[in-house]
């Protein structure tokens, strides 16, 4: 398509830069021995009245046709992205007020106004331009609207306003940037219509006059002969729709090409991949698990050979910078990542259950009802158009089989595990609080019953005391449910607190493997050792600077070989940039990934800058 498309566009081009230079003579030369002539040799659509060529008006028409089309477009465009572009920068009474105006505009019908207006400009190329532009403003207005009032309630543009940036520089820096492309799109859709909408205008006498012509008049000339002679009638509407197609198919082009921005798609680990040997009693069984992300800059490694397992009723900590691979590692295993990810592992098994050897209809069921996910931010997690009721049954009813009424029960019953009323059934998410929307994310992972389940954060857009309350309602369910838990976050103190066991990521690898209860004292990894003295108690001393890791993470395009913390590490020796040390027990349930693990006597502030 995009080929088609480009060779159709360029003929345009070349026609209307062309055509009044080859064929413009023989366009406006009158012939009267060849009036109202039928298709010769010599002129293979036929002539007109005054004996002109039909193909060589029709060609030479192609630019004042598409000229007045592109004028009107962009005209009408400009205008409309301008107005609609507007409500995200006025203060609310203008707002309010040119939003009402955008809905009474387009309360017309756009090829009515565009009439009416063409006669009130009066008859001619330029009123015919004027009018449908005037009459396509409304449509981009309501577009941008739209696409602005996303764009309106950003931080950033919190913070230009905080800063004091007038209305014309909110506009241009900060509004139009984010939804030019969308505008761009419809834009280049847009010239085809007009050109239809301009023909016919033209069509009906209100567009280009005499001596002047375009597609459209000449369609009116040939259809008062359409029966004895059809091709003269039939050259202009060939052209008006060769012309149409061309702008919507780039249009198409385009909007196929910003849906592709990442070249690769994504290549799902085989069905028939070896898997490891099972282990017996385990909810979740990780093991080399690599995720790759192809950017337009290259290849990103965002997860490198990571393995952990949990066992029921177990809770497990995975902790790290922002950039390790801690949440991209957990939507792996519940296959959430983008389409265009590449993931490979040697086993991953769920409930027992080899995930490589399932259907993919198998495999999406058996996720679907092992395990839940948590997240983040659970007010973009719920649909906000929907009822909670909605949106905890539907699990239950299109997996278990549910009936309406056993759905709501235990939908109800899961409220109340979570110390939720069952009246919040009838509320929608933006009605609840942030800890009351947790709550709910919670119970409705609990709806499904499942063996496992992933924690992605869950408490840090909350204060200490809803943070404490969750963590202890995620305990109270594991120790009813028997579930296990993968608890991702970055607040090193509470995973210590919380967790039975913790995973220490850093770069997209496991560097540490450790009881929770060693995490403050017996850390042998730098980096860990690091996280945990970066952590503020009672007893800091508030004169001297908090402690933090120095330097930044590794460039994910271009890791460089060696030990990823090796140009952070206060520990790093030669062997320490030339080779990446592996995963090792120092004793049955403590690993770590250094060639130079910090002695345990030592002091966590000696592996940290000052």
């Amino acid at each position: 398509m995009a080929w088609a498309t480009a060779v159709m566009l360029a003929s345009l081009v070349v026609l209307a830069l062309v055509g009044p230079l080859v064929w413009g003579s023989a366009a406006d030369r009158p012939d009267p021995s060849a009036v109202l002539q039928g298709p010769t040799a010599a002129h293979p659509f036929g002539t007109d009245n005054l004996g002109r060529d039909v193909l060589a008006r029709v060609l030479t028409a192609t630019r004042p046709s598409l000229l007045l089309a592109l004028a009107a477009v962009l005209l009408g465009a400009t205008a409309g992205i301008l107005l609609g572009a507007s409500t995200a920068v006025l203060g609310r009474r203008a707002r309010r007020l040119t939003a009402g105006l955008i809905n009474l505009l387009l309360a017309f019908p756009a090829l009515l106004v565009a009439m009416f207006l063409a006669v009130v400009f009066g008859a001619g190329a330029v009123g015919a331009m004027l009018a449908l532009a005037a009459a396509g403003v409304p449509g981009f207005a309501r577009l941008t609207q739209t696409l602005a009032a996303g764009v309106a309630g950003t931080d950033h543009l919190a913070a230009a306003r905080v800063l004091g940036l007038r209305r014309h520089r909110l506009l241009w820096r900060h509004v139009l940037p984010n939804i030019a492309e969308p505008l761009l799109l419809s834009t280049t859709t847009a010239a085809g219509t007009a050109l239809v909408a301009l023909s016919g205008l033209s069509f009906l006498g209100l567009g280009v006059q005499p001596p002047g012509y375009d597609w459209g008049q000449l369609l009116n000339q040939g259809l008062d002969r359409v029966y004895a002679e059809p091709l003269p009638a039939l050259a202009p509407g060939l052209a008006i729709l060769y012309a149409a197609l061309t702008f919507q198919l780039l249009g198409e082009v385009l909007a196929g090409s910003a849906a592709r921005r990442t070249p690769a798609p994504r290549t799902p680990a085989p069905t028939t991949a070896p898997s490891g040997p099972a282990e017996d009693g385990l909810v979740l069984q990780v093991e080399d698990l690599h995720v790759e992300l192809p950017t337009p800059d290259g290849v990103i490694r965002a997860v490198r050979g990571v393995g952990l397992a949990l066992r029921p009723g177990e809770i497990v900590g995975l902790v790290g910078e922002s950039g390790s691979g801690k949440s991209l590692t957990a939507l792996a295993i519940a296959d959430l990542l983008p389409y265009n990810a590449r993931v490979s592992r040697r086993t991953l098994r769920l409930l027992g259950a080899d995930l490589a050897g399932l259907t993919p209809k198998e495999r999406d069921r058996h996720l679907a009802t092992g395990l839940a996910v948590i997240f983040q931010n659970p007010a973009s997690a719920l649909n906000p158009s929907l009822r909670i009721a909605t949106q905890l049954t539907e699990t239950v009813r299109a997996h278990r089989g549910a009936s309406r009424a056993q759905a709501a029960s235990e939908a109800a019953d899961a409220l109340r595990r979570v110390a939720l009323a069952p009246a919040l059934l009838r509320s929608r998410p933006h009605q609840l609080s942030g800890g009351q929307r947790q709550r709910v994310m919670i119970a409705s992972g609990l709806m499904v019953r499942p063996g496992l389940i992933i924690a992605d954060e869950p408490t840090t857009a909350l204060d200490v005391t809803v943070q404490r309350q969750i963590t202890h309602l995620l305990s109270e369910i594991r120790r009813d449910t028997r579930a296990a838990i993968l608890f991702i976050s970055h607040d090193v103190a509470l995973v210590g607190e919380f967790c039975d066991r913790v995973l220490v990521m850093y770069a997209g690898t496991v560097v540490e493997a450790l009881p929770a209860d060693r995490l403050a004292d017996g850390a042998r990894h730098p980096y860990t050792r690091a996280l945990v003295a970066s952590v503020p108690d009672l007893t800091a001393d508030r004169d001297r600077p908090l402690p933090t890791v120095e330097g930044a993470p590794p460039d994910p395009l271009a890791p460089a070989p060696g030990c990823p913390f090796e140009p952070r590490c206060p520990r790093r020796r030669d062997h320490c940039a030339e080779q990446t040390p592996p995963l090792e027990n120092l004793d049955a349930d403590h690993r770590v990934a250094c060639w130079y693990p910090v002695p345990v006597a030592a002091d966590p502030e000696t592996v940290t800058a000052s």
